[in-house]
């Protein structure tokens, strides 16, 4: 077999078919923005030691062939951008258990998302998004082991990083299309969940929580429900988070101030209530990352919370009454203390002026609690003077 591992005319125009390059021992096969279509052959199993699959941006159609099993090391799989269709093969979360980057976005696969992808730790990039996938997110997403190394582990992947292709992949982040990679492996630092643009119900798993490494997550676009759970404010590498149109309701968890790295957010189009919370975070966005959202109040959109205040004028009579009735609550407590106080006083030594015997066992027991003090004192210094 010839010993040619790397293939790749990516942007030629090539038209028709897959070109029949099985007979190669290839570790790189680069097809990709070409025009071609049809299906991808059952003998492209026959490349064993393939390692990364880009047939991106085609028009290629079908299903995604079964004998693909058979490379045991692919790392990246891109077949986004054509027109594949079935479903997600629940054989990818078995067969490919080096695989870091799956994108299979703007196809036209349905079903539910296979569960068993979960078995792939390594998974960086999850791109499904622009399908018609339904069902609901697998809760075991949130094993992903490469979504939670943080950005304080980035040198040790760095380190670790070899590759034989200087690799480039379009990541959509921050709603735009970004283009990472090179030689000194930037795309392997690149973290990103995309199940945009689906068909998918059900709540926002509270176990995606644990991907501290994430750097963009996206869900919009679907029909998710219930409340955008607290532990999201745990993904604290976010730089880019949209759950906008879906039917997420009840309010912004106060936990998502914490994400400080966040650059990009849009909770629009939703049926979220109650106050924005308060801090320099959530608070920094324009209002149209909140909009289509009734129930929300608070800056920076234009809805007046309940038993806030209409104007500054309100407001400070407001705070002034509240500080009026706060300094009469205090007043009322210092006036008992000193009451208190001076009532405690005179009853001790009044009933001391009034009872003489009383008085003289006190001054008695004063008197002895002194002389003891004067010993112990005496008895200290002079052992000290011997040392």
């Amino acid at each position: 077999m010839p010993n040619l591992m790397l293939l790749s005319l990516s942007g030629n125009k090539l038209h028709g078919e897959l070109p029949n390059c099985w007979k190669y021992d290839l570790t790189v096969l680069d097809f990709s923005s070409n025009n071609l279509s049809g299906g991808i052959p059952d003998t492209i199993g026959s490349l064993s030691s393939l390692e990364a699959l880009h047939l991106s941006n085609n028009s290629l159609s079908g299903k995604i062939p079964s004998s693909l099993q058979g490379c045991t090391g692919l790392a990246i799989l891109d077949l986004s951008q054509n027109k594949f269709t079935g479903k997600v093969p629940t054989w990818i979360g078995e067969s490919c258990p080096s695989l870091k980057i799956l994108r299979l976005r703007s196809n036209m696969f349905a079903g539910r998302i296979p569960q068993n992808l979960s078995r792939l730790l390594g998974l960086q990039i999850v791109d499904l998004a622009q399908n018609n996938l339904s069902g609901t997110i697998p809760k075991s997403f949130g094993k992903f082991d490469a979504m939670k190394v943080t950005r304080a582990n980035l040198e040790q992947v760095l380190q670790t990083y070899t590759s034989v292709y200087v690799e480039r992949m379009e990541v959509v982040m921050k709603d735009k299309a970004l283009m990472y990679g090179d030689s000194n492996g930037i795309l392997s630092l690149v973290t990103s969940l995309d199940l945009s643009g689906n068909n998918l119900y059900g709540t926002i798993p509270r176990e995606l929580g644990s991907l501290r490494g994430l750097l963009s997550l996206n869900l919009s676009g679907n029909h998710l429900n219930g409340e955008i759970p607290k532990e999201v404010g745990s993904m604290q590498s976010l730089v880019s988070l949209d759950l906008s149109r879906n039917e997420l309701s009840g309010a912004i968890p106060s936990t998502m101030a914490y994400l400080t790295s966040l650059e990009s957010l849009d909770l629009s189009s939703n049926n979220l209530s109650g106050r924005i919370p308060p801090g320099n975070q959530l608070q920094t966005f324009n209002e149209s990352t909140y909009t289509s959202n009734p129930g929300l109040c608070g800056f920076p959109v234009k809805q007046i919370c309940e038993n806030d205040d209409n104007g500054a004028g309100t407001r400070n009579n407001n705070t002034s009454e509240e500080d009026g009735a706060g300094s009469q609550v205090w007043l009322s407590y210092l006036g008992t203390a000193l009451g208190g106080f001076v009532v405690g006083f005179w009853v001790f030594w009044g009933t001391l002026i009034l009872k003489s015997d009383w008085k003289d066992a006190y001054l008695s027991y004063i008197d002895r609690q002194y002389r003891f003090y004067v010993i112990v004192a005496i008895t200290f210094n002079s052992k000290n003077s011997y040392v």
